[in-house]
């Protein structure tokens, strides 16, 4: 399988192993906690979501925690030859999404992450809403 971006051709990266994935998923989550993120959160996707395994959800109390949190998190990731992640609104934001293939990483302000609500659309009351869904 192969994704197409502007007319080039781009082979699809082959999903992690458990251990792969277990050591992405570490070097993430110490990088967020070297750098003094708040409420770190890791949510298993699979079976729920095509476009990742895991997806992480942390806070920070400033724009430029956010920002710096996600460059040291890129650097740390390339270091490690895990991921070259995609990387939006780190320039600035009060969130900062980050693409590393089989986890995305979402970085919030406080108050984006409550108004978002991440947790409850993915976490374990989205298994719950399905449910409630099906029984409709």
């Amino acid at each position: 399988m192969s994704i197409i971006i502007n007319e080039t051709e781009i082979p699809a990266s082959a999903p992690l192993s458990e251990e792969g994935l277990a050591r992405l998923l570490s070097v993430i989550t110490e990088s967020l906690d070297e750098d003094k993120a708040e409420n770190i959160v890791v949510l298993d996707l699979t079976g729920r979501a095509g476009f990742a395994e895991r997806m992480v959800i942390a806070s920070g109390l400033s724009e430029r925690q956010i920002s710096a949190m996600a460059q040291h998190l890129e650097r740390r990731l390339k270091e490690e030859n895990l991921a070259r992640p995609q990387i939006e609104g780190d320039q600035g934001s009060d969130w900062v999404l980050m693409d590393a293939g089989d986890v995305v990483v979402h970085l919030f302000m406080p108050e984006s992450r409550e108004l978002y609500a991440l947790e409850r659309m993915w976490g374990g009351d989205f298994e719950a809403a399905a449910e409630e869904i099906a029984v409709e």
